[in-house]
């Protein structure tokens, strides 16, 4: 059983915004080009997945319209962490203090003030993971690099990331996928 994971393409906002939650566009292009490259090779009986933000379902939906086969599902669960009042904020801008209060009590304090916390955050994505685990078919989603990130910790066993240097740093780029198999990575 594989979950495949791939990010959402480049998207229109400036370079170093804050957009968890945001719903964001992206380029017709890209999510063409992603998408051309993608559904040949998927398998006939995937399961396909996407966040419900912009981002993901335009994509999502590009590669069911050159797949019919698959059928779309949105999972709410899938979306980006929300960051609260940073929300379409330069990340350069927030107050180092803020930034600061956040990586301190990194499980439990919320983005933004207002947002998420990680452990939220990884609960909600757990719970998707989970169903995922428990219904024994591959299965592709359209989704974020925090999700991706969040699938990593949970393939190894972390339910929560207690401390901001634990929480995986490897990047991400628009439009990788990504391949986890029960407990390891590709």
């Amino acid at each position: 059983m594989k979950l495949t994971l791939i990010r959402h393409p480049e998207t229109t906002a400036l370079p170093g915004t804050c957009y968890g939650r945001s719903d964001v566009a992206v380029s017709p292009e890209a999510t063409r080009a992603i998408a051309e490259r993608i559904a040949p090779a998927l398998p006939v009986d995937i399961e396909l997945v996407s966040s419900p933000r912009r981002r993901c379902a335009t994509l999502a939906q590009s590669i069911a319209s050159l797949r019919p086969d698959l059928a779309l599902r949105i999972e709410p669960r899938i979306a980006e962490m929300d960051f609260g009042r940073w929300e379409g904020r330069a990340w350069n801008s927030i107050e180092r203090a803020e930034l600061d209060a956040w990586t301190r009590a990194f499980a439990d304090a919320r983005a933004g003030g207002d947002g998420e916390s990680t452990r939220q955050f990884m609960r909600r994505v757990g719970e998707a993971f989970d169903a995922w685990c428990e219904c024994g078919r591959d299965a592709l989603w359209i989704t974020h690099a925090g999700v991706i990130r969040a699938v990593w910790a949970l393939r190894d066993g972390i339910r929560c990331v207690e401390r901001a240097d634990q929480w995986p740093s490897l990047p991400i780029a628009f439009g990788e996928w990504v391949v986890v198999r029960g407990r390891s990575r590709e």
